[in-house]
């Protein structure tokens, strides 16, 4: 239908306005963050940089000799009041940030009274993916950021140093679970005992392949875990990871798993819609390979064969496969919370 001339400047007007607002909301987001040392200053909720290191390999993140030469990207979100609370740290997986570790986990936690840091490890390296090629970040990088962020949070007034958890998810899933082993604790140098409460590793990756760990006595602390993961997931596939935690299990760390009936991978995500990730890097489910953590030995975890040279590449390159699907699900996601929030509430509680 033909709009009379008379409102046709209007339309002009208000579509103007439209984007101005939109111009000026990307440009205040995208405004450099304030870089900090230390939050003893009790700053409130906003987005805050800090230094962290990018080690290219378990060796140099042990040895703690790669420099601190870039900024990660913290949003801090804090409930009200004046009182000392818990905090959680999330970790985003391959694809980076998306919209629910800054409005639908953060809210959640808030409401129960507990702060939220939401770290963004790929954007000030320059990265936005590492779904196609997950070189492009080391796995160890999320580690340093991880504990980079722990250093960061127990510093705020506000936040019970004690009572801060770790939930990641996908490949800052592998995170979530990854800083609770001794030696990576260890390794740190973190003051006066300073570590994670609890882990919660989210449609977890590393139950499978190169990141997985030979699971013994000792190897992980005694801090309480959380697995939770969608039986339907084709990423990062339920049955591995129910078997890893079953073993962290029976090695001595407090370990609860929940299983979602339906949920996909990145069930938490806003969009609804089922996508085929063509490009999207995994391992098999049944991929036995393993590595042991205090020698850095490869070992063929059905046969207890170590994997070196050909053996070892010929594994790596039998465990690979390509593509995977993602689904948001807000039942399943729902769900989730509860369960971290009942989690959360024993473990802080102790």
């Amino acid at each position: 239908m033909m709009l009379p001339r008379v409102l046709l400047p209007f339309r002009r007007v208000a579509a103007l306005a439209a984007f101005a607002a939109a111009t000026i909301g990307t440009f205040a987001f995208a405004q450099a963050p304030e870089v900090v040392a230390d939050f003893a200053a009790g700053p409130g909720s906003g987005r805050y940089a800090f230094a962290s290191s990018t080690p290219k390999a378990l060796p140099e993140l042990f040895a703690g000799t790669a420099p601190k030469d870039v900024n990660i990207v913290g949003h801090l979100f804090l409930p009200p009041g004046a009182d000392k609370v818990p905090a959680v740290l999330l970790i985003h997986g391959s694809g980076g940030m998306y919209s629910a570790l800054l409005d639908y986990w953060p809210k959640k936690f808030n409401a129960a009274g507990i702060a939220v840091l939401a770290i963004d490890m790929f954007g000030p390296r320059g990265v936005q993916s590492t779904a196609d090629d997950q070189s492009a970040v080391p796995f160890t990088a999320d580690v340093a950021d991880a504990f980079a962020a722990l250093r960061l949070l127990a510093t705020h007034p506000r936040i019970d140093a004690k009572r801060i958890a770790v939930m990641g998810f996908s490949r800052g899933g592998a995170a979530a679970w990854r800083t609770g082993l001794t030696r990576m604790i260890a390794s740190q140098k973190l003051p006066e005992g300073l570590r994670f409460a609890a882990h919660i590793p989210v449609y977890a990756g590393g139950c499978t392949g190169l990141l997985r760990v030979v699971v013994k006595p000792g190897v992980f602390a005694t801090d309480p875990m959380l697995f939770i993961h969608g039986e339907a997931d084709d990423y990062t596939p339920i049955a591995p990871c129910r078997a890893f935690a079953d073993e962290i299990r029976r090695a001595g760390t407090p370990v609860e798993f929940v299983a979602i009936p339906g949920a996909m991978h990145k069930f938490d995500q806003e969009d609804i819609r089922r996508t085929f990730v063509r490009g999207a890097v995994r391992s098999k489910a049944e991929c036995p390979l393993e590595i042991d953590i205090d020698t850095l030995y490869a070992y063929d975890r059905s046969t207890g064969q170590r994997l070196q040279g050909d053996a070892f590449r010929d594994m790596l390159k039998s465990c690979g496969a390509v593509g995977a699907s993602v689904e948001g699900n807000h039942a399943a996601r729902d769900q989730a919370a509860d369960a971290a929030l009942s989690f959360l509430a024993k473990t802080f509680a102790r």
